[in-house]
């Protein structure tokens, strides 16, 4: 376990350089390493003075990494610099041993220069995420709330007294804080829920738990429990459902800007569909939603965990609607109200939006829609896309635009160049950057087109912003806009 640093502590030792993706202590440990492995190969004048200076560089560095916590990135390059250590030092500590021949030294060197460059690859591969600036006007507050609905059982469990329980985390428009407030844990309330989510959803796609351990390490740009801002009036409420297991922070970049800009932004968990749920009282719940193998009954399972996820959302807002003492209340503008979603929980989105006419508008990021495609859509709807094709899915594109179509609202897709799947979420900024997981857009470049094309789209439809949407969008990929008037 990691020790718990705090403050402006935490984040001098863990924030990463960007473009390295490696922290300055990291990179005092590999450049100390590299010199290890190349003081063999200097005149003999220069060697002892360097091999001395970087092998006390190196242990300092190492012994302060262990101290603060150290990623998997970095063994290699550990292993590297103490692999070359012993060929770098024997020979100042006895006068008449010899350098080994250089043909021999020459393979040595190279294996130990390839385990330390393994370092540095891991760690573009496997990043700590570094959260892009928010340009909004407003400083970020968030917190986590849980709620219990008496009305719903749980269908989960077989105890016929469980009630429905849902996690909500709020990014909301709060006032500045100083630059030393510590900022706000990335996947959970602390690291040891951080830590559970990001083993969780890394065993969720079949990989070991290790790759994601710097995830845990992440700081938002958010502050817990900041006050709310003062000035804005009512804030408009964006309610967010992740996609299949996943969880309520995997959009936090998205989530931030948005708070940046004057929404509340409220995402759910849904205990039992998301990879992993720590609850007030400490009990982790594990997703039940898993494959049966055949399409057809995967398809009725989930229409079924979209209805769920749908009446979580409608749930989620009516205790949005009632919220007594809290901080928030009498600030949050219930008449512009938005459903949103990522893949899953876009179909969520869509489907409680049919049914709950509170909802002012729809974003359906990358999401299949599922469930009766009846009554229409009354929303205003964007739908953001990667480049679907017959090919790549025969139904998704037919199905998503039937739902566009027939809407009594004017309705929006964009599809957008690059886009991945996981381009609509945070995976972008700690996953590999392989166009076929995260797109081609870059990990800077992704969060910021889908929150820019979901600003544009709420400013428009929910009174906040005048001017041409069309155009606003077009700028984001290839826009196909659905009129209400003629469905085309």
């Amino acid at each position: 376990m990691w020790p718990h640093a705090s403050g402006a502590e935490h984040c001098r030792v863990t924030e990463t350089i960007t473009g390295l993706n490696l922290s300055a202590l990291e990179i005092l440990t590999l450049l100390s390493a590299v010199v290890l492995v190349v003081a063999r190969w200097l005149p003999a004048a220069a060697r002892p003075r360097v091999t001395i200076a970087a092998g006390v560089v190196f242990l300092l560095s190492a012994v302060l990494l262990c101290v603060t916590g150290i990623r998997w990135q970095l063994l290699p390059v550990l292993v590297g610099a103490l692999v070359a250590a012993p060929f770098a030092v024997f020979p100042l500590v006895r006068d008449r041993a010899r350098r080994a021949r250089w043909w021999l030294a020459l393979p040595g060197s190279v294996v130990c220069v390839g385990l330390i460059t393994t370092g540095p690859v891991a760690a573009w591969a496997f990043p700590v995420p570094v959260f892009p600036e928010l340009t909004g006007g407003y400083a970020v507050g968030t917190r986590v709330l849980q709620w219990t609905d008496p009305d719903r059982p749980e269908t989960f469990t077989p105890d016929p007294q469980d009630r429905r329980t849902v996690v909500v985390q709020l990014w909301y428009p709060a006032q500045a804080s100083p630059a030393d407030v510590p900022r706000a844990q990335y996947l959970g309330r602390t690291e040891d829920e951080a830590r559970i989510v990001a083993e969780a959803l890394a065993g969720g796609v079949g990989l070991p738990g290790f790759l994601f351990d710097g995830v845990p390490r992440a700081r938002t740009h958010a502050v817990p429990d900041a006050p709310v801002a003062g000035e804005g009036g009512r804030f408009p409420i964006v309610l967010f459902s992740p996609g299949s297991s996943g969880v309520r922070t995997q959009n936090t970049a998205w989530a931030e800007e948005l708070a940046s800009h004057g929404y509340v932004v409220a995402a759910l968990d849904h205990p039992y569909d998301s990879a992993a749920v720590v609850l007030a009282d400490g009990r982790t719940i594990s997703t039940a939603t898993v494959s049966s193998g055949d399409r057809d009954e995967d398809d009725r399972l989930a229409e079924d965990w979209t209805a769920i996820r749908a009446a979580d959302l409608g749930f989620a807002l009516t205790k949005l609607e009632s919220l007594g003492a809290d901080p928030l209340a009498g600030r949050l503008d219930t008449g512009r109200v938005a459903a949103t979603g990522h893949s899953m929980g876009g179909a969520a989105a869509l489907q409680v939006a049919r049914k709950d006419h509170r909802f002012d508008a729809v974003i359906d990021l990358d999401g299949y829609p599922r469930g009766p495609l009846s009554p229409d859509l009354a929303q205003p709807t964007l739908a953001l896309t990667q480049a679907i094709t017959s090919e790549s899915d025969p139904r998704y594109l037919p199905q998503l635009t039937e739902v566009l179509t027939r809407g009594t609202a004017t309705n929006y897709r964009v599809t957008i160049p690059g886009a991945a799947h996981l381009t609509f979420m945070d995976g972008p900024l700690y996953l590999p950057p392989m166009p076929s997981i995260v797109g081609s857009l870059g990990r800077a470049e992704s969060p910021r087109v889908v929150a820019a094309a979901s600003l544009a789209f709420l400013d428009s439809v929910l009174g906040r912003g005048s001017g041409d949407l069309t155009g606003a969008l077009s700028s984001y990929g290839e826009l196909s806009v659905y009129h209400a008037s003629n469905g085309n």
